[in-house]
């Protein structure tokens, strides 16, 4: 039996970022991923010769070089030069309702005028919700379980400023329907708003491969094809890791980005009914004959709602039209060419609704997808220009999809609701990193991973 000093499971972001952080240091470790390919939700494939990035919209908490923030500190702490992934900023997002809209960039003086313009009488609440965010600390790794509105609330008195707000910051980061945590919400805030978007040259691939080499460089084990099937506690100390493909390894310490679910069900812990997230999504990548922006679609990100009645839940139907995410990976700024323009159309979705019509056949299932994306695109009328005369090609992934490659219950984006900060499980040998320690988006997961390895393993020693 191999012994190792720590055993990471799930070869995504925070699985990558705490193997680059324990190697680094001399660990003998070892990430597993059950898939071909590293990533997890943010991955990258090939279909019809044309290459798809999954999961980035863009990379959150920019930050200009020699500047201090979480994307400098997670860059020192895994010893990678920024300039290899030739961080191209955002030109420009907007988050658009009926009644008003808010246009936001990587200088925060555009969201303040916004805000002023809009909202004049909402000025001074605005500066003081700035100003509580950033006097939050939000590295603890305790919090209250106070809700983002309730606080909200302390300081604008205007509803609508107060969904226009928090729609991207729940779009991108919310496990929990119609709402977050105040912790989260300064956490997502920060990295929306304070920070703001970049996009890597190359897109999420680039990233993946800087993290691979870094991590294999290191003598890190990256092991994939080779799931997890259980955590068994060793009479000696640490944990038996028993793989899908019936080998067995040891570790004293195990991460799990698995999932809090996941990693109780690997553990044979007890998981409560309505543990598991409800959120997830389906998106559809359109690919152009020509760029985006030449098309029509300016924005590098638009948040949108067709009601100011803004609803952050789970559809009833296979996906909700009544808002969602435009994404357009041209509108950052930089000379990176595309070899067909995207657009990539996100939209809220119901897992058992697919579930059901997967049940079905595969022909049912393929009929829903063509459906849902006809779906997506008439939900975009009077948002922008009509795309669909440039239309060369598409592909679209949903709940079911989520599921098969992140092993999330339901195709739970962001994990449960309940988010375990210290990252402890019942196991004392066993703790979480990723989506359900609490840390959430690219930076976030990467930042997770390294925290969590840095606290439970590196300290102790």
């Amino acid at each position: 039996m191999i012994s190792y000093d720590a055993v990471v499971i799930g070869a995504g972001m925070s699985g990558l970022g705490a193997g680059i952080r324990l190697a680094h240091f001399g660990k003998k470790v070892c990430v597993l991923d059950r898939h071909a390919l590293w990533g997890g939700l943010n991955s990258f494939y090939k279909k019809a010769g044309r290459p798809f990035d999954v999961g980035l919209h863009a990379m959150t908490n920019f930050a200009p070089r020699g500047s201090r923030g979480p994307l400098s500190l997670i860059l020192r702490q895994l010893r990678i030069d920024r300039d290899e992934l030739e961080l191209q900023e955002q030109n420009e997002s907007e988050v658009r309702f009926p009644s008003a809209s808010l246009r936001f960039s990587n200088d925060l003086a555009l969201l303040d005028s916004e805000v002023a313009r809009t909202f004049p009488g909402q000025v001074a609440g605005y500066e003081k919700l700035k100003r509580a965010v950033r006097e939050y600390d939000d590295g603890r790794l305790s919090a209250s379980p106070e809700m983002a509105q309730v606080k909200m609330r302390e300081w604008l008195t205007e509803p609508l400023l107060i969904s226009l707000l928090l729609c991207p910051l729940l779009f991108y980061g919310s496990a929990t329907e119609r709402d977050m945590t105040w912790h989260q919400f300064v956490i997502m805030f920060k990295a929306v708003y304070l920070e703001g978007f970049c996009r890597p040259v190359g897109g999420v691939r680039r990233l993946l491969h800087v993290l691979k080499r870094e991590y294999t460089a290191r003598g890190g084990e990256l092991r994939m094809k080779a799931g997890a099937k259980q955590l068994i506690p060793h009479p000696a100390g640490g944990v038996l890791v028993e793989l899908e493909n019936g080998e067995t390894l040891h570790a004293k310490k195990v991460l799990s980005s698995a999932g809090k679910v996941e990693t109780a069900r690997l553990l044979g812990a007890p998981v409560a009914a309505g543990a598991a997230g409800r959120l997830s999504f389906v998106e559809t990548i359109f690919l152009l004959k020509k760029p985006a922006p030449s098309v029509g679609w300016k924005q590098t990100i638009l948040f949108f709602s067709h009601a100011d009645d803004f609803k952050y839940e789970e559809s009833e139907g296979l996906i909700s039209t009544r808002s969602g995410i435009v994404c357009a990976p041209e509108n950052f700024v930089g000379e990176e060419t595309f070899p067909e323009g995207v657009l990539r159309v996100t939209s809220l979705a119901n897992y058992d609704q697919w579930v059901k019509v997967a049940r079905a056949g595969d022909a049912a299932y393929q009929v829903a997808k063509a459906e849902a994306v006809a779906a997506q695109r008439d939900s975009l009328t009077g948002l922008g220009p009509d795309f669909a005369p440039h239309l060369t090609f598409h592909d679209c992934f949903t709940p079911l999809t989520v599921e098969k490659f992140t092993a999330h219950d339901r195709g739970a984006v962001y994990g449960a609701p309940e988010k375990v900060l210290d990252g402890a499980t019942s196991h004392g040998d066993v703790f979480l990193c990723g989506t359900d320690q609490g840390y959430l988006g690219i930076v976030g997961a990467l930042l997770s991973g390294v925290i969590m390895a840095n606290q439970h393993i590196l300290a102790k020693e």
